[in-house]
């Protein structure tokens, strides 16, 4: 049990107010105590709360006071800002610290609990017991063949109390199971072990009711003295359960008639239903069969990327009451089709969230001109803006166009938060003019080859045609501002919210699939709600796939490599920038051997997004430490000297539950400490999972081992990441350190980005020096490492003791 103080924050003071309310939550997450200050802040009286859900209270699943985010922050006596629901509909900014000690006068008051004495039976309960447990019971003495019957048993029969009745007419309203019940009670006698039956009886009045008979012996010493038992009547379980089937039966042969995607999902994650389309598809897809019970984070944990997606999708339309958008069912294969997805939450008749529902539809079905939807289906009724099938058509035109050209801009998927609260208290005409005159608003922001669309609800996709990555930045703040500062009056209700973004650059690398970049941008929307809402998270996209006869070459020689040892490693030397420090820090690097005799090796740019697509990132990673670490274990000279050695991490190692447990497995048998080890996470990673990549920072630093922020100032959030964040290092990305030396701007991006990993007690490594202007720089600005090909190139591992060792071994012997 936690109580917590609760104060309202008030964002244009930047601070809480004085007056607060002290809230009290069991492990169930419910509030069992409220004190007389929560009206004037919540609007509720203390009895309206006790009692209720903390989920009540809290606008968003992200706001759970119990969330693992927030359960961090109060583990470091840190308050938590939250958003909650007035009792009168507004919502507003809560401030929340834990208070672990409950004064005593809150304590309730004690009560001694003793076992009732059964030789003082209470002539007033027993009746009470069996009217509200709808019971009765029955007892047969051995010597006189008696039975005595409570009040119960006759008001099961519907017999009036002391009606004169014998054992066979008892057994008559069995309805055919008299001689079972005869059976079961020699047996009884006989042996001595209990009995249970269900039994369909017909009472007097013609009733049916449903009716579990227990019976038990009784011994007094070694010999059967009596029987006794119950008989409870179960008639509205069995209904219910009836009722339950045949819904169940009904619900089956919907699905099984649908040719939609349609599944369902508790809480958990828990597959409740789906129908053969979704089966067939799911089956298609992963290569598994999923069956009613099985868990999806279970079914996908081979397939890492996939997890977070799924999961993120699933958690998200928990937390909302509808969520709608339009892609594939799975990334990890592009040659599906996208879906036009539907997900709704599932509640109970309290308004608690017990699922979610999916319903999936091919987008093709919906294109302009297919089916029913004829031209018309190119407008979006309420916005008049481009639908979603015509802006992903015109949309793949510019990325694959007749002519060869290079398509460059941004793509910005923007989402409105908090929309759907507004809509509800407003109505949905309300909601849907706001959202015409919002589309007029953003219309005007944009430039004549722009293109906008609604795609589904409350968010909007646009593409920024022939924008630089500074251009697409600056018009996605514009229109963030200008859709929050943007107020509808309707009726004398004043309608207004903010909106998130994620912004994808697109350039002549970039993926030609439009899905995949929406997908991304979604993502990246996705990543800037939870960050705190009214903002944009920006990334590069993901670069081009090959064709699908070089993505299956690809795919076949990394397997091959994976199963034969075909992993090249070098090593790269990080080299002391502001002051010297003495021995050996490396960075592990990884080839995969090829047969080209001009190209013995393929680069990591070449392989790693076919080993993340596939979920061999993972199986990747592992390979190449126990590969290195078998190396160095080889060459004892180096375990004084070597003080850093790098790996790079995918995505799945960093979502791994289990990695920190198996690098501390493998590092016990070695010989080199574990603070020599350093696992680099790349700061997309970072920014999208920043819960999770603190959690690995911890377990990691449990084993004893250093992680690092890799390709920090790719964004803006790396500036908040290196504060925030547990690493110990913190490596710029080389668009850090491109034209450093002539560019005042950079420099200063660069030594801020320096001083706060410095405050926040973390060292810098400066990539990419490739000359002695850029190195002269990075010294003046006190970066603490430098890498790059000015300060050493890669060179095979195996060569890294005769390079740095045995030469100066000799180099010495010879002074």
């Amino acid at each position: 049990m936690k109580e917590y103080c609760i104060r309202r924050y008030r964002s244009d003071t930047g601070a809480a107010d004085s007056q607060g309310t002290l809230i009290r939550i069991d492990d169930s997450g419910r509030i069992v105590h409220a004190d007389h200050h929560c009206e004037p802040v919540l609007g509720y009286h203390a009895s309206e709360l006790e009692g209720r859900p903390i989920m009540h209270l809290v606008a968003a699943q992200q706001d759970d006071l119990f969330a693992p985010t927030q359960r961090l922050r109060f583990a470091k006596d840190q308050p938590v800002l939250i958003t909650l629901r007035h009792k009168d509909g507004f919502f507003f900014g809560a401030h929340v610290t834990l208070h672990f000690q409950v004064r005593d006068t809150d304590k309730p008051a004690s009560a001694h609990i003793a076992l009732r004495d059964p030789a003082q039976p209470d002539p007033h309960s027993q009746p009470l017991i069996e009217l509200t447990g709808n019971l009765g019971s029955w007892e047969l003495a051995i010597h006189n063949n008696r039975v005595t019957w409570s009040a119960g048993m006759y008001r099961l029969l519907d017999l009036r109390a002391g009606s004169d009745i014998t054992a066979e007419q008892a057994l008559s309203y069995c309805a055919g199971k008299q001689e079972r019940v005869r059976a079961l009670f020699r047996r009884c006698l006989r042996t001595g072990r209990p009995f249970s039956i269900d039994l369909k009886l017909l009472t007097a009045r013609q009733r049916t009711r449903h009716v579990r008979l227990t019976g038990q012996a009784l011994k007094s010493g070694k010999r059967v003295t009596r029987l006794a038992g119950t008989a409870v009547d179960r008639t509205r379980v069995v209904q219910l359960d009836q009722r339950r089937r045949a819904t169940d039966q009904l619900l089956k042969t919907v699905l099984a008639a649908n040719q939609d995607l349609v599944a369902a999902l508790d809480p958990q994650l828990n597959l409740t239903h789906m129908n053969a389309a979704w089966e067939q598809q799911f089956s298609t897809t992963f290569k598994l069969t999923p069956r009613v019970g099985d868990n999806l984070g279970t079914l996908l944990s081979s397939f890492a990327s996939e997890q977070g997606l799924q999961t993120r999708l699933w958690q998200q339309a928990m937390e909302r009451v509808v969520f709608q958008a339009e892609m594939p069912l799975a990334r990890r294969s592009r040659l599906l089709q996208g879906h036009e997805t539907r997900l709704t939450t599932l509640q109970d008749l309290e308004g608690n969230t017990i699922g979610a529902l999916l319903i999936a539809r091919d987008a093709r079905s919906h294109s302009p001109g297919a089916g029913q939807g004829g031209p018309h289906s190119a407008q979006d009724p309420v916005t008049g803006l481009p639908t979603r099938s015509q802006f992903l058509a015109h949309f793949d035109g510019l990325l694959n166009p007749p002519a060869p050209s290079t398509p460059q801009g941004g793509l910005l998927f923007i989402g409105l938060d908090n929309f759907t609260p507004l809509n509800i208290a407003a109505g949905n005409a309300a909601g849907d003019r706001y959202l015409r005159e919002l589309a007029a608003i953003m219309a005007a922001h944009t430039n004549r080859t722009d293109l906008l669309t609604r795609l589904a609800g409350d968010t909007f996709a646009l593409w920024l045609d022939n924008h630089s990555d500074m251009e697409a930045r600056r018009t996605a703040q514009h229109l963030l501002e200008a859709i929050a500062a943007f107020a509808f009056d309707w009726q004398g209700k004043l309608l207004q919210t903010t909106a998130s973004a994620g912004l994808v650059f697109v350039d002549g690398n970039a993926s030609r699939a439009p899905e995949q970049l929406l997908s991304e941008a979604a993502e990246l929307c996705h990543t800037a709600k939870s960050a705190g809402r009214n903002r944009v998270h920006a990334d590069r996209a993901s670069q081009r796939l090959p064709s699908e006869r070089d993505h299956r070459q690809q795919l076949a020689h990394l397997q091959h490599c994976l199963d034969h040892d075909g992993l090249i490693l070098h090593y790269q030397m990080l080299r002391p920038v502001a002051s010297a420090t003495w021995g050996d820090h490396i960075e592990i690097l990884a080839r995969l051997a090829d047969n080209d005799a001009d190209n013995p090796s393929v680069q990591p740019e070449a392989f790693l997004p076919i080993a993340n697509q596939f979920s061999l990132g993972k199986q990747l990673d592992q390979q190449i430490i126990r590969k290195a670490l078998a190396v160095l274990d080889e060459q004892p000279l180096l375990v004084h000297r070597l003080k850093y050695c790098g790996f790079n991490l995918s995505q799945a190692s960093v979502l791994d539950e289990g990695f920190a447990d198996w690098v501390q497995a493998l590092l016990a048998p070695s010989p080199f400490a574990p603070d020599i080890f350093c696992f680099e996470v790349n700061e997309s990673v970072a920014a999208r999972y920043p819960d999770e990549v603190a959690i690995l920072c911890d377990s990691l630093h449990a084993v004893g081992c250093k992680v690092a922020l890799d390709g920090a100032g790719a964004s803006v959030e790396s500036y908040h990441l290196a504060g925030t964040l547990p690493v110990d290092i913190v490596k710029l990305d080389h668009s850090m350190m491109q034209q450093l030396p002539g560019n005042p701007v950079q420099q200063v991006m660069v030594e801020a980005l320096h001083k706060i990993s410095t405050a926040a007690g973390k060292l810098t490594v400066a990539t990419f020096i490739e000359d002695e202007d850029t190195l002269r720089q990075a010294r003046r600005l006190g970066i603490h490492f430098g890498q790059g090909f000015h300060l050493g190139s890669p060179a095979p591992l195996a060569s890294l003791i005769p390079q740095t060792v045995t030469s100066r071994l000799q180099t010495e012997s010879e002074g």
